[in-house]
């Protein structure tokens, strides 16, 4: 089964940026899988989606995160990516990609991995 590998957190400044990757060991989109998304869990809350690409790369995004989030795709790297601007203290939390069916699904395929931990300072 493919597996996702987190990776680009980090500690930054209130109106920084960071970039997250999710690289896939196979082939990124395939079979049934036809969305990446990024969720992002902070302390004592629940996870909530952040992002979602397409393999056609339709997107969207929580209403908290528009106009300075950005999902991309690299499908020759088998690579999703999370542009984050304009980083808030409340952006907070550990994040992690997953794989889904269709944009509209709440159900995640596969296990979760390990998330990389964004940390954002005031």
């Amino acid at each position: 089964q493919v597996q996702l590998v987190e990776s680009g957190g980090g500690l930054v400044q209130a109106g920084g940026s960071l970039r997250l990757s999710c690289a896939a060991s196979g082939s990124i989109f395939s079979g049934s899988i036809n969305v990446i998304a990024w969720y992002r869990q902070a302390p004592g809350k629940q996870r909530d989606l952040v992002a979602a690409i397409s393999k056609g790369g339709s997107t969207n995004y929580a209403d908290s995160v528009k106009g300075r989030f950005t999902i991309s795709r690299d499908n020759a790297e088998n690579t999703v990516y999370l542009q984050m601007n304009s980083l808030k203290p409340e952006d907070t939390a550990v994040y992690y990609c997953s794989r889904k069916t269709t944009l509209g699904s709440t159900i995640v395929v596969g296990a979760w991995g390990q998330g990389t931990q964004v940390t954002v300072s005031s």
